[in-house]
């Protein structure tokens, strides 16, 4: 019994430990090949409608119904102690700081991430990437590249959205259900709102695409199995990025509004 939980744990950490190794050194090579000419703009445009656009409706109705719940629980809390002018303050920090990027970068992990893990192992179990590879093509600066550029650019760009829906949703509630004060929820909203409150949430919004399309490429790209393989790294890449994102968004938040 204790060989083979011994034996259990061992096979484990060597599949993490080659997991890590071989996911950095993707990262490393597409970092370097992102870098170096000819850029493949038309794929990275196809990359960033997949990513950005397709995902916009979705990011939409999540922000605006976030901001309309959050201004409801926000005054319900705070009638208790007279403090409902300060619910401005609390709904656009709370959106542009953590909700906001979190809340889009899990919704595109979970939509175009397991689309970019679903079409790279296809190909991987289809023998699509060996023939790249015979052909002289690397499949890194063919494949992984243009989704890395584009998750690094849209991931910020839906955050942009998804901020300023929601503290419209926010307000909409607020002024014509909760009946506020239009003039002070404005003027609360934007006094203690700063440029580093926006800047901090759209660099998280770029961490996050880095993990998503990292993530999501390799596990794709080192598929095995068939079409079973697809299915377990497509659901391995949108658990693990989420995973990724809700870990590394503490530490984000921790060194960038401590």
């Amino acid at each position: 019994m204790f060989t083979r939980a011994v034996t259990y744990i061992g096979k484990r950490t060597l599949q993490f430990t080659e997991d890590a190794g071989r996911g950095f050194i993707m990262f490393g090579r597409t970092l370097s090949w992102s870098v170096r000419p000819p850029f493949q703009l038309r794929n990275i445009f196809q990359q960033m409608e997949a990513i950005g656009v397709n995902s916009l409706p979705v990011v939409l109705i999540m922000a605006m119904f976030t901001g309309m719940v959050l201004a409801i629980q926000t005054y319900t809390g705070f009638k208790r102690f007279n403090a409902e002018n300060f619910m401005g303050t609390v709904v656009a920090l709370s959106i542009t700081r953590e909700l906001g990027p979190v809340l889009t970068g899990l919704i595109v992990a979970g939509r175009a991430g397991a689309a970019m893990a679903a079409e790279l192992g296809t190909m991987r179990v289809t023998e699509q990437i060996d023939a790249l590879v015979t052909m002289a093509t690397n499949p890194i600066k063919y494949l992984v590249t243009p989704r890395f550029l584009a998750g690094l650019v849209m991931l910020p760009l839906l955050t942009i959205v998804a901020d300023f829906v929601g503290v419209v949703g926010g307000y909409l509630v607020a002024v014509h259900v909760l009946d506020a004060n239009p003039v002070i929820y404005i003027r609360m909203s934007t006094k203690y709102v700063e440029l580093n409150d926006i800047y901090g949430g759209l660099l998280k919004a770029g961490v996050f695409g880095i993990i998503i399309s990292t993530v999501s490429c390799y596990k794709g790209f080192y598929t095995q199995g068939g079409a079973e393989g697809v299915g377990k790294a497509t659901t391995g890449a949108v658990v693990l990025s989420m995973m990724l994102i809700l870990i590394s968004n503490y530490f984000l938040a921790a060194l960038l509004f401590k």
